[in-house]
């Protein structure tokens, strides 16, 4: 029985890492895609994705020999797992790499942009050394909706309370001591809409939360609301939003992931609007989450080849 091992949507700094714990794994760099996905891992046992790489239907079937499939990342809907349990593929993923990094880029988005820090260092780096016109805007006393409080939520929570703000959250399932801990008030979607200064959003990209924020949620916000997305493109209309930030209902974007992340036409007017602020999904980016990210993985394959049940499975919902 082969026991390849294929390793896909690899960092050249992370290559050493691959090495030193599976030196016969296959590596490979760019994101691959049907005929080219297939030839990579046909003769693969065990693979090894980001979420980039799309295990379809189409391409799994194709992979007789693959038994165990490890995503290194929280979300996994870029697998399908009725093929998977079909074709007896073990699924498993990374339930929590670092949500401390993920909820510390929220911050850094916010601090950068509303305290006007690129702004600023141009102005000096051309010889002006004048503050007027950076006026910036505290985060103390402001009011912010967190939608989801799962774990990046509840890191978001806790920063949120150190700064002296105001939570609102909505959930499908409240935490009665976050809320006593942080101060959080859950309320329902329009409540929170109409009431936060800044909304930033913690949910996975299912059914149920496509286009969460769409024309009807913009115009439910107070005007000059602040949005952050580090979660999933999907969750935002981008149209929508881009008629609010052209009529100045939302003040500022800003945006780790977008819709269409790599259809840069679809999206060249919204990244090109001077108040939305975008980053290409580095939130996840650094370096105690990627090193996580790996041992967690490694981890998985450790447990599948010593034949116990591998502790972060993915179960298909019935």
């Amino acid at each position: 029985m082969s026991n390849k091992i294929v390793f896909l949507e690899v960092d050249k700094e992370d290559e050493a890492r691959i090495q030193a714990e599976h030196p016969d794994a296959v590596m490979h760099a760019r994101v691959l895609e049907g005929q080219d996905l297939i030839d990579a891992c046909k003769d693969a046992e065990i693979a090894s994705c980001f979420i980039y790489t799309k295990f379809t239907k189409e391409v799994l079937d194709q992979l007789p020999k693959l038994k165990l499939l490890c995503t290194r990342s929280v979300g996994f809907n870029h697998i399908d797992l009725a093929t998977c349990q079909k074709n007896k593929i073990t699924v498993c993923n990374v339930p929590d790499y670092g949500s401390h990094v993920v909820a510390e880029h929220v911050f850094a988005l916010l601090l950068s942009t509303l305290r006007h820090i690129p702004e600023a260092d141009d102005r000096v780096e051309s010889g002006e050394f004048d503050y007027h016109g950076l006026r910036g805007m505290s985060l103390k006393g402001k009011t912010i909706g967190i939608v989801g409080t799962g774990k990046i939520g509840a890191v978001v929570a806790r920063i949120a309370h150190g700064f002296g703000m105001q939570i609102l959250a909505m959930d499908s399932h409240t935490h009665a001591g976050l809320a006593q801990t942080y101060g959080i008030k859950y309320t329902d979607k329009a409540k929170l809409f109409a009431g936060s200064d800044i909304i930033t959003l913690h949910l996975p990209a299912i059914k149920e939360t496509h286009h969460i924020l769409n024309t009807d949620a913009f115009r439910a916000m107070r005007y000059g609301v602040v949005i952050v997305n580090t979660a999933r493109g999907e969750l935002i209309d981008s149209d929508a939003l881009l008629d609010a930030l052209k009529s100045n209902k939302v003040s500022y974007a800003l945006l780790d992931v977008i819709e269409h992340e790599r259809n840069f036409e679809e999206n060249k007017e919204l990244i090109a609007h001077p108040n939305a602020i975008t980053t290409p999904h580095i939130a996840f980016y650094a370096d105690d989450s990627t090193r996580n990210m790996y041992e967690d993985c490694f981890s998985s394959i450790k447990q599948w080849k010593r034949g116990e049940e591998v502790e972060h499975i993915v179960k298909v919902k019935s």
